[in-house]
């Protein structure tokens, strides 16, 4: 049997807090051990409840953001998932920087929202598809992918790189590359690590968002 997870929901709207408690109790292996509207009430909760992750709304009173820091004082281990309708970049890198391990939407659905929560509190970081792709944009040098119609700039790529590039946003594997491109599986490996490091990515999972956003 799986253990329990126990879970703390903060969020200063009662109708949204109650529809997130009930998808967590509906769940299996998640335990709902305490709820709270506010920042001072996310920091006790840490203390007394002791739970083993905490959904944390941005925009409540004393602020999201500016309370992970008391709550990790408290409770150095606890893992914290964001939960928020605001989706800009610097909100999240904001979140992220202050120690979140995950930020989500409030758009999310259910089925999502409780695996975005398992992975967070298994030690994952977990930001949601969408806005890790625009996160990445950013790190290459455009700060909204959608400001301008014309493809953030990026370092130039050889025709193979390129291509090993594009294979690499279809999720296929060093194997599945060599195989499309008659190549040997070590020769694929050989470009991807010097690929990476010119786009400046520290996986190739970075390089596969990146891929499809392109």
């Amino acid at each position: 049997m799986e253990k329990q997870i126990r879970l703390a929901v903060v969020d200063d709207h009662p109708i949204v807090r109650r529809g997130i408690v009930e998808t967590f109790n509906e769940a299996e292996n998640f335990d709902v051990v305490a709820e709270g509207a506010s920042a001072e009430e996310a920091v006790a909760i840490a203390k007394d409840a002791q739970p083993d992750l905490m959904l944390l709304d941005v925009s409540m009173p004393g602020g999201g953001i500016e309370a992970i820091s008391r709550i990790h004082q408290v409770r150095p281990l606890l893992r914290v998932l964001m939960l928020s309708v605001r989706e800009d970049l610097s909100t999240v890198r904001a979140a992220l920087k202050a120690g979140a391990n995950g930020y989500v939407s409030k758009g999310i659905g259910a089925r999502d929202l409780i695996a975005s929560a398992k992975k967070v509190a298994a030690g994952e970081n977990y930001v949601d598809s969408e806005l890790a792709a625009k996160l990445l944009l950013m790190d290459l040098g455009s700060p909204d992918p959608r400001a301008s119609k014309s493809a953030p700039s990026r370092p130039t790529l050889s025709m193979r790189e390129e291509q090993i590039f594009r294979l690499l946003g279809d999720g296929l594997t060093n194997a599945e590359i060599a195989d499309k491109l008659q190549l040997s599986e070590n020769t694929v490996k050989h470009y991807i690590t010097p690929l990476l490091h010119k786009l400046g990515l520290r996986s190739r999972t970075q390089a596969a968002l990146l891929a499809r956003d392109r």
